[in-house]
């Protein structure tokens, strides 16, 4: 029996751990980086240990670390959490060898599909459909356009490039195996055909040692941006019960193929009937909720059984009902990850948070910007997204610019509701929609003016702004909207003011809002209708560092991975100028017109901080 489990991973991976151990009375050790100190993961568990290590990226990746703390913790038992070394051999292999029980499949398993090359040929070999690939970029023909480039390695979008002109194919592939070495440690990667139009569909396995393998169902992956996954439910609203059995049979064949034993997924291309093996993660999914809210299991439970020497029952459970999940991320409108501190983060709402933070959680440039994993279940898929699109909406998520309104707009997305989803759903910009300002605005209005008659040392019994002869309107300014809100507009009255809480009605419905103000320059107003984020103008505002024309700002903090131009080299619009590495994944900085390289201001290996300027680009010849 497991009596102590460490669990070698953060955030919220850990905590769902920590979750299933308590529940079974299992003790358990957490880990953390320097800056993971204060880290909710690191207080719900029985004992927490230090990682040593200057860099935190890569502190949770030190093998001997790991095994370090389990020696001073004595743990018994380790999880590998789903990421990081959760798919390296060698570490599952240090574990065993270490005397310690290894929640998770034998290190030649892992081994098996750890290379995405050497997978797709066995998987090949063993029947499973697969997509041709090239490891020689010569060996692509024009016809083959477009490719994807993808790591070998790893996964989860980093190392991975989408390629349609084969002019772009040595430069993309040399970008992603910088990306791929920066990620995983190995730079190899291969190119296959893009299969577009397509659908991510992946089959949840569960394996035991005495030859009993699940397939609990599949789940769609297809909202993807960046390669990355945003929104993932169960079962797909495109796969019919004809080709569910053939995925599925397909990926029962590949974990009996490798000797798998315990959790791991099965990924596929689905495009019409054809089928493509895509990869096989040895590990558990960051989307599993889906499955055992629609299965009705606890896979880490299950997990931990099975590493114990348990059997599976000879089939799995029946299916009922349908789940969606959707991952919040700190990032914003382009996708770029977002830092500081999470002032509030509350989600209500009949559906199940896994997350890693808490409200006054602080989020670095370390780590994935992942928040939380929202999930909605019901007896229907209109109904679980219902109870999802409801909590997103509701939600208090102060403090940090988050992709909430992407989720909720792809939701509420005609071919989402109609289950037209496939991989480059999201390539295109969603219809842009105007920022609901109106009514939120005027509360937040009335709730600053409240807040400045409760600070008021004189005459605080007067209504603020009171004169004897009122000759104009009483107006809050913000960036995003300028709000008269002395007079009221026609037919609205304000029910109650407070500075936290205003209750306006109008024609006869009343609308209550949450308004918070935590003097960091932003006001955030939440109602059932959703948040909105609000910045005030000053009045009399503070001088501010004024930057050159053409100044080029890092839009996250990061590291200087390449400096692609010089003063004085001619760029043409979109061309790279400085490259970023932040969170394991490279971001271009371009030129945003065509010019001449006025200055550079960083070098490679340079930290840098969101807003640095990084160079100036002097629009047309430079000429002065």
């Amino acid at each position: 029996m497991i009596t102590r489990l460490l669990v070698a991973n953060r955030g919220e991976i850990a905590r769902r751990i920590f979750r299933t151990c308590r529940e079974l009375g299992v003790s358990t050790v957490a880990v953390f980086s320097d800056p993971d100190a204060d880290a909710p993961h690191t207080r719900e568990a029985d004992v927490a240990v230090r990682l040593p290590g200057a860099r935190p990226a890569e502190t949770y990746l030190s093998i001997e670390g790991i095994l370090g703390a389990c020696r001073a913790a004595g743990a018994d038992a380790v999880h590998p959490g789903y990421g990081f070394l959760s798919e390296n051999d060698r570490f599952a292999r240090a574990v065993l060898d270490a005397g310690l029980t290894w929640v998770g499949p034998p290190p030649e398993a892992i081994a098996a599909m750890g290379s995405k090359i050497a997978a797709k040929r066995l998987m090949a070999e063993a029947g499973v459909p697969v997509l041709p690939s090239f490891t020689d970029p010569g060996a692509v023909a024009p016809g083959d356009y477009p490719v994807l480039v993808k790591a070998s390695a790893g996964g989860g979008g980093r190392g991975m490039r989408v390629v349609r002109d084969p002019a772009d194919l040595v430069r993309e592939l040399d970008s992603a195996r910088r990306e791929a070495a920066s990620a995983f440690g190995d730079g190899t990667v291969f190119v296959e055909p893009l299969l577009e139009g397509a659908r991510h569909v992946e089959v949840q396995v569960l394996a035991d040692g005495h030859g009993t393998v699940w397939a609990l169902g599949e789940r769609e992956c297809s909202i993807q941006r960046r390669h990355q996954k945003v929104i993932e439910e169960c079962p797909s609203p495109g796969v019919t019960a004809g080709l569910r059995a053939r995925l599925q049979e397909a990926a029962v064949r590949a974990a009996e193929t490798i000797g798998y034993v315990g959790a791991g997924t099965v990924e596929f291309l689905v495009k019409g009937d054809r089928v493509a093996f895509l990869e096989m993660n040895t590990r558990l999914q960051v989307e599993h909720p889906v499955t055992e809210l629609v299965y009705g299991v606890d896979l880490v439970r299950l997990q931990l059984e099975v590493a114990e020497g348990g059997a599976l029952p000879a089939a799995p459970p029946e299916p009922s009902g349908h789940a969606v999940e959707a991952r919040l991320y700190a990032e914003d409108a382009a996708y770029v990850p977002q830092t500081g501190v999470l002032r509030r983060f509350e989600v209500p709402g009949e559906v199940r948070v896994d997350s890693g933070v808490e409200s006054g959680s602080a989020v670095s440039s370390h780590y994935d910007a992942m928040l939380a994993k929202v999930v909605g279940y019901g007896a229907s898929r209109p109904e679980a997204v219902r109870k999802l699109v409801s909590a997103l909406r509701r939600a208090r998520l102060h403090g940090l610019t988050t992709n909430r309104d992407l989720l909720v707009d792809v939701l509420l997305h005609p071919d989402f509701q109609a289950g037209r989803t496939h991989t480059g759903f999201l390539s295109a910009p969603l219809p842009a929609r105007a920022a609901p300002i109106g009514a939120a605005g005027l509360a937040a209005a009335l709730a600053g003016a409240a807040a400045n008659r409760g600070r008021a040392r004189v005459l605080g019994s007067l209504p603020g702004g009171w004169r004897n002869v009122r000759s104009q309107p009483r107006v809050a300014r913000f960036e995003e909207a300028e709000v008269v809100y002395d007079p009221l507009p026609d037919g609205v009255t304000a029910v109650s003011v407070s500075p936290g809480l205003v209750v306006l009605e109008q024609d006869g419905v009343r609308h209550a809002y949450e308004v918070a103000d935590y003097g960091d320059g932003t006001v955030h107003v939440d109602s059932p209708a959703g948040g909105v984020t609000l910045t005030p103008v000053a009045r009399l505002p503070e001088p501010v560092e004024r930057v050159a024309p053409g100044s080029l700002p890092a839009p996250m903090p990061g590291s200087v991975l390449r400096v692609e131009v010089e003063a004085g080299d001619r760029v043409a619009k979109g061309q790279p100028v400085v490259v970023l590495e932040a969170m394991k994944m490279e971001h271009q900085v371009a030129a945003p017109a065509d010019g001449v390289v006025a200055a550079v201001h960083v070098e490679k290996g340079q930290q840098v901080e969101a807003g640095a300027v990084l160079a100036i680009i002097e629009e047309g010849d430079g000429d002065s």
